[in-house]
């Protein structure tokens, strides 16, 4: 594939109430399965459900279809996704359908980055671990508790989580380097980030961020490279996003790298006059949105986590702008990194029921210090007559309590007391 042209540098741009929307054209909506359209055992299996869910408050009972359609149904199943969310419905389903023999995480064997630009020994290497996280939530918990994580190759997931009472809400794909963590003062090590260039080769591209480097790897060459013209300040996490890798900088600087000829362009926002910030990079969907959150830290001023206000944008690509948005319509952000990993989440409020403490238009961060915080929305009064408005404020009405980090973050979402 030819090296794309170079686009031109972003500008931030202010929209008063204006909706998350991109200007791309929404995805091909999946085409309908028709497994079941010749199978005899349809219509019976249909009348079982309608009978077991007349009464409008509970679900149809799932485990009345016929040992004989699951294995239809299974035989089915490519996706590794639909294997796990099957073994999630109940447990006739577990015991039906198998535990992807594939594993969910895929790694790369890579030459050690270890003391760049000093290459080190022949058989230094390190392993990059790209994996998909989900959103459990535990529907018999009350009040209600979440995890956010990954799932192991080695069923490692049924002792942490039992996924049979779980709802299952893919958050796409995060990376990581074994035996890295970004957050430890003992390696340089902060982010990471993958993309194929060619499938039918397996031709990919590695970036990681490493001390005040962008460092990257053509599966072609296995060197690690320096990335010119980019931030001087330390990366504090990369994502990918339309076939672009997106970095973001501890000094707020954003940069969109394209993976082909390595080419940057900035897309820093504006300063806020005497307040600092710390910069997220949220994407959404597949491939649908990227968001920019800015938490903004007001100097000279008492730290408090609780009392910090937000900015959000959604990234125009046709444009080449930058949105601020005061609506993520049914959209939650899930903005942490469970693992070590690099990235964050998010997922549709459509696909969770009501009453389960989370709702759309709002944003959970949700590896805090404290274990304790409360989801933001748009244009909270916070009972202070000279706080604006127009900004992301915590909403106190809902309480979340970080029950654990590792390996998995756990979340209890409850009404929080007057």
């Amino acid at each position: 594939m030819a090296p794309r042209n170079k686009s031109p540098n972003m500008v931030w741009v202010v929209k008063s109430k204006q909706p998350a929307k991109t200007t791309t054209e929404p995805a091909n909506e999946k085409k309908t399965s028709s497994l079941l359209s010749d199978s005899s055992l349809l219509s019976d299996s249909i009348s079982k459900l309608q009978l077991s869910s007349k009464d409008h408050t509970s679900s149809p009972d799932w485990s009345n279809l016929p040992e004989e359609l699951l294995h239809i149904i299974s035989s089915k199943l490519q996706d590794r996704f639909d294997f796990i969310h099957a073994r999630s419905v109940c447990r006739p389903w577990r015991s039906i359908f198998p535990y992807p023999s594939s594993p969910l995480r895929t790694t790369y064997s890579l030459p050690s980055f270890h003391k760049f630009p000093h290459r080190g020994r022949g058989g230094d290497v390190c392993t990059l671990e790209r994996f998909p996280v989900f959103l459990f939530r535990l529907q018999s918990a009350s009040p209600p508790q979440f995890f956010v994580g990954g799932v192991g190759p080695d069923k490692s997931e049924d002792h942490v989580v039992n996924i049979a009472d779980c709802q299952i809400i893919p958050l796409g794909y995060m990376c990581r380097m074994v035996g890295y963590d970004p957050d430890s003062l003992a390696t340089s090590y902060r982010a990471a980030a993958i993309l194929p260039l060619n499938e039918d080769t397996g031709e990919f591209v590695v970036l990681i961020g490493y001390a005040h480097h962008i460092l990257a790897l053509r599966s072609t060459e296995m060197i690690w490279r320096r990335v010119e013209l980019c931030s001087r300040a330390d990366c504090s996490d990369i994502v990918t996003f339309r076939g672009k890798f997106y970095a973001v900088f501890i000094n707020g600087d954003v940069f969109a790298i394209d993976p082909y000829i390595l080419e940057t362009t900035p897309l820093r926002p504006p300063n806020i006059p005497g307040c600092g910030r710390q910069n997220y990079l949220v994407p959404y969907g597949d491939d649908e949105g990227l968001y920019l959150v800015e938490r903004i830290i007001v100097r000279n001023g008492v730290l408090s986590f609780t009392k910090m206000v937000c900015r959000v944008s959604v990234l125009d690509v046709e444009a080449g702008e930058w949105v601020v948005v005061s609506d993520l319509g049914d959209r939650v952000l899930l903005i942490g990194k469970p693992g070590n990993s690099s990235g964050n989440g998010s997922c549709s409020a459509k696909e969770l029921p009501e009453g389960c403490g989370v709702s759309g238009g709002s944003m959970l961060f949700i590896n805090e210090i404290f274990d304790e915080t409360f989801p933001y929305k748009y244009g909270v009064d916070s009972g202070n007559p000279g706080d604006d408005l127009n900004v992301w404020r915590c909403s106190r009405e809902t309480r979340v309590t970080i029950l654990n980090k590792s390996p998995m973050v756990a979340l209890r979402i409850e009404r929080a007391e007057p």
